[in-house]
C-alpha cells in the first residue's frame, strides 16, 4: 500500500490531480451550490463527453500528427445517424452504427490522404474538416434534426443520482484505450511512431499503415462523442462539433502528451477534462462571462506548448509532419 501511494505521487498526471482537488476544494468553499447534485451530475457529463473528443486528438498526437477535423467528423457523424432515424426510419442500433462507421471512414480518409501525400496533416485535416462541415450544413441546411428516439434521449439524458450514465462508455473506453496503446502492438507502433518514425521503419514497423490506423481510431471516438452530445441534447444540431478543437487539444496538452508523439497520458487527458470543465463550471456559477472560457482554454494551450518544448528536443526533421525530438515510447 504504502509503495502504491509512493509511485502515485512520483507519478507524471500528480500534480495536475492535485491542481483538479484543489480546484474542487476552492469552488465548493466559494460556491456551496458547485457540491449540488445536479450541478455535479452536468460537470460530470461534461468530462464525459470531453474525454472521448480528447481521446480522438490524443491517438493522432501520439504519431506526432494532429487532427483539425475532430470536431467536424463528430458533428457529421451524429447528423447522419438523426438523419436516418428521423428522416428514413431507421431503427436505432442501425443508425448509429452507420455513424460510427461514418467516423471510421472518415478517419480512414484522413489517414490515408496524410500518409499518401506526404502532407503536414494540420494542411489535410484543415481542408477534411471544412469539407465534412459543408456537408454536414449541407445535408441539413443548418436546421436540426428533431423527432429523436425516445429510448435514445433517455439514455443520453439518464442518471444514477449524480452519475450520468454515459460516463460509463467513457470510461470503458478509457479502459480499452489503454489496453491498446500499452498493451497490443498497435499501439505500440502508434506510439514508437511518434517516438522515433526513422527508427520504428527499421525495426519493421509499417508507419503509414501505423498512422491511417491512429487516424481511423480518432474518426471512431469522435463519432461516438458526438453520438452521445446529440443524445443528451435530443436533437440532430449540425452545430454539433462545432467547439470541440481547441479543448481537444488544451486537455491532452494540459495532460502530459508531447505535441511532437511518442508520449500521451490517459490518466492525464481525463484531468485535463476535469479541469477544464470545472473551469467552465465555475465561471457559470459565478455568472461569469462564459467567453472567458474560451480565453482559459488558449492561455492553457499556450503554458501547455511550452511545457512540451521543454519535453522535447527539437532536432529531428519529419516528412511532412511536425519536427520533433528523439524521444522514446513512453507509458502511462
Amino acid at each position: 500500500m504504502i509503495r502504491l501511494v509512493r509511485n502515485s505521487i512520483r507519478a507524471e498526471s500528480f500534480p495536475l490531480l492535485v491542481v483538479v482537488v484543489l480546484a474542487g476544494v476552492i469552488l465548493a468553499v466559494l460556491r456551496p451550490e458547485f457540491t449540488k447534485e445536479f450541478n455535479l451530475y452536468v460537470l460530470l457529463f461534461d468530462i464525459s463527453g470531453a474525454m472521448l473528443v480528447a481521446f480522438a486528438q490524443m491517438v493522432v498526437v501520439a504519431t506526432g500528427g494532429m487532427s483539425l477535423a475532430v470536431g467536424a467528423t463528430g458533428g457529421l457523424s451524429a447528423i447522419l445517424a438523426a438523419g436516418l432515424m428521423v428522416s428514413f426510419g431507421v431503427p436505432m442500433p442501425v443508425a448509429i452504427l452507420v455513424g460510427l462507421l461514418a467516423g471510421v471512414g472518415m478517419g480512414f480518409i484522413n489517414g490515408f490522404l496524410t500518409v499518401k501525400t506526404g502532407i503536414n496533416p494540420f494542411i489535410i485535416t484543415l481542408a477534411t474538416s471544412a469539407a465534412y462541415e459543408g456537408t454536414n450544413f449541407g445535408i441539413t441546411s443548418s436546421n436540426p434534426y428533431y423527432g429523436l428516439p425516445t429510448q435514445l434521449t433517455d439514455y443520453g439524458q439518464a442518471r444514477t443520482s449524480l452519475f450520468p450514465h454515459p460516463l460509463l462508455i467513457s470510461i470503458v473506453i478509457a479502459v480499452v484505450l489503454g489496453i491498446v496503446l500499452y498493451r497490443t502492438v498497435i499501439g505500440r507502433s502508434i506510439l514508437a511512431v511518434g517516438g522515433n518514425t526513422r527508427g520504428a521503419e527499421v525495426s519493421g514497423i509499417r508507419v503509414g499503415r501505423t498512422i491511417i490506423v491512429a487516424h481511423v481510431l480518432s474518426g471512431f471516438l469522435a463519432a461516438l462523442a458526438g453520438v452521445m452530445l446529440m443524445a443528451r441534447i435530443g436533437n440532430g444540431s449540425p452545430t454539433i462539433g462545432a467547439d470541440w478543437l481547441l479543448p481537444s487539444f488544451a486537455t491532452v496538452l494540459i495532460g502530459g502528451a508531447v505535441l511532437a508523439g511518442g508520449k500521451v497520458s490517459i490518466v492525464g487527458a481525463i484531468l485535463g477534462c476535469a479541469l477544464l470543465a470545472m473551469i467552465s463550471n465555475g465561471l457559470v456559477i459565478f455568472r461569469a462571462d462564459p467567453y472567458w472560457v474560451t480565453f482559459l482554454e488558449g492561455a492553457l494551450v499556450l503554458a501547455a506548448v511550452g511545457l512540451n518544448r521543454l519535453r522535447s528536443t527539437p532536432n529531428r526533421p519529419r516528412i511532412g509532419l511536425l519536427p520533433r525530438g528523439n524521444s522514446t515510447p513512453a507509458t502511462n
